[in-house]
């Protein structure tokens, strides 16, 4: 059982996690972890024993959760999911300026956070400068590999990592998504690359926030 992205206060309350404790014990849950929106929302999350997951949205956009909640999540033996992974489809390099999206599709009705947390989409970065970005990373895309499966192979380099959940509209996106995990290892010279375009172009937008 997983809460999903619950106000911050919720985590204030030990009662609500005292309750899910007790539906283990009832064998009605087997285990239980929470979805989050921010880094300190996970940090507070890990302080309840029986969290044993935590879903939290990282990519090569968003690498805040690296500095200190990895190394905690592994101390502690939770369970890290990585969601968002494609940055709302931007990390695929599919997407134009002129892209255009549907009226239903949050990538057009979301982008200043006007329905929910802005950070479900595209990451947070502003999309004129998640595009840039993107031209910045593809050069650093060899072979055939796509970008969709160099930005997945990116995040499972990160041993603190359980799994990804990245979303597919068919089985051929599902199918190219889990070829990433066959990519050889990316060196430590292209880790260090997406990490300075990170702290050059995405970190001002997103880091302090998430």
């Amino acid at each position: 059982m997983q809460l999903h992205c619950p106000l911050t206060d919720l985590y204030y309350h030990p009662e609500v996690f005292e309750r899910l404790d007790r539906l283990i014990e009832q064998g009605k849950i087997r285990n239980y972890g929470v979805s989050v929106e921010r880094v300190e929302e996970a940090l507070k999350a890990m302080q309840y024993p029986g969290v044993v997951s935590i879903q939290i949205i990282f990519n090569a956009f968003r690498q805040r959760p690296t500095e200190l909640f990895f190394d905690l999540a592994k101390k502690n033996d939770v369970a890290i999911i990585a969601r968002v992974p494609l940055a709302s489809g931007l990390l695929s390099g599919k997407f134009k300026a002129d892209t255009k999206f549907d009226d239903s599709d949050h990538r057009k009705f979301n982008r200043h956070g006007e329905a929910f947390d802005v950070g479900e989409t595209f990451s947070g970065v502003p999309y004129e400068v998640g595009l840039a970005v993107v031209e910045r990373i593809r050069p650093l895309v060899s072979g055939d590999t796509t970008m969709a499966k160099f930005a997945l192979r990116w995040i499972l380099m990160f041993d603190a990592v359980t799994v990804v959940i990245p979303g597919a509209r068919n089985p051929a996106q599902a199918i190219s998504n889990a070829e990433a995990a066959d990519l050889a290892p990316l060196s430590g010279e292209l880790m260090g690359k997406i990490r300075d375009i990170y702290d050059q172009d995405i970190k001002p937008h997103v880091h302090q926030r998430w």
